[in-house]
């Protein structure tokens, strides 16, 4: 039996730190274990320029360890500067834009409603090697919220990438067995990420028993089905799948109200929770190219150096239920099992 796995030390390809109080609680979490991560942009107000994600890193870097490196992300509007896009990018400050539509999720009111206001700015990254990075989801009222992804599929995602050919394109955080089988009908220039999260629960744990706020997100989980689909896209093997936590900070008062923020806080216990869902499916010896070596295959950048070593005990590894920060309490995501395998 396997009892420690030592790997490259892991990239999480979908963060968020947000800023002032919460920056400073929760970013040394991420730092711990990761040695990169990109970083989310939808700040209020959200982060639109270069100068502006220039001014967010070295924010980050004032409260995280030599080590951890923020890749910054530009939340693209329906106003966004093609030039300064470019510019932020080959300047190096930049590694992707986001987008997310309109009114989909936190912070997400300046996203976008036309994208054909946005063809310039696409145009630009496909010529320049920039990701766009998804929130795949439309926001018509009319499309019930399990369906948004696929949806967003059809009408949205595959007319961009037809229209624009050569932009390289990340499905954030997907969650439905669509979107899996998406991605593999794609030969390239196309990844996706999968949180820990979505790895673990399904819309059952969200509302069976009582509202459970804490397992709340957006996009909000799906059937078992989905959740099955995507342990197997994950534990595959398949480079086109990597992870990307969508660790996401609320202070507690803010997810236990009437109108409960969407997020997972995952980043204290990922690691743990990982080894024990790819150990569950038998693929412990994939879970180094999901961590650490998918995303930089798909982002062009080199596998980390450092290591880390994972330790299996015999006994439950004690993580702490919240995260104090100046913001507030942040309540740690409960996977709802016992873990055993804890970070050296």
């Amino acid at each position: 039996m396997t009892r420690t796995l030592t790997l490259p030390r892991p990239d999480d390809w979908h963060l968020h730190l947000r800023d002032g109080a919460m920056l400073a609680g929760i970013a040394p979490e991420s730092a711990r274990h990761f040695a990169r991560a990109i970083i989310m942009p939808n700040l209020v107000p959200p982060v639109v320029t270069g100068d502006q994600a220039a001014a967010y890193r070295h924010r980050i870097l004032a409260v995280t360890e030599d080590g951890f490196t923020p890749l910054m992300t530009l939340y693209l509007t329906e106003t966004t500067d093609p030039a300064d896009v470019v510019a932020a990018h080959q300047a190096g400050i930049i590694t992707a834009v986001k987008l997310y539509p309109a009114g989909a999720t936190t912070n997400s009111a300046s996203g976008v409603r036309d994208f054909d206001r946005v063809r310039g700015v696409l145009d630009a990254m496909a010529e320049a090697g920039i990701p766009l990075l998804c929130h795949g989801e439309v926001t018509d009222p009319e499309i019930d919220i399990f369906d948004r992804e696929a949806v967003f599929i059809d009408r949205v995602l595959d007319p961009i990438r037809r229209r624009t050919p050569g932009l390289r394109v990340v499905m954030e955080h997907i969650t439905t067995a669509d979107a899996v089988a998406y991605v593999r009908s794609q030969p390239e220039g196309l990844g996706a990420t999968i949180t820990t999260h979505h790895l673990v629960i399904n819309r059952n744990h969200i509302l069976v028993g009582g509202i459970r706020p804490h397992y709340y997100c957006l996009p909000v989980a799906k059937r078992e089905t989905h959740r099955v689909a995507l342990v197997e896209a994950a534990t595959s093997g398949d480079v086109r799948f990597f992870l990307g936590t969508d660790s996401a900070p609320h202070p507690d008062d803010a997810k236990l109200s009437a109108c409960g923020c969407a997020g997972c806080f995952t980043a204290t216990n990922t690691l743990s929770i990982l080894a024990h869902v790819f150990e569950a499916a038998g693929a412990l010896d994939r879970l180094e190219g999901f961590v650490a070596r998918n995303g930089p295959a798909f982002y062009g950048l080199p596998v980390n150096a450092a290591t880390i070593t994972l330790e299996k005990t015999d006994t439950p590894v004690p993580y702490p239920a919240r995260i104090e920060t100046g913001a507030g309490p942040v309540t740690v995501f409960d996977p709802g099992f016992p873990l055993y395998w804890r970070v050296l």
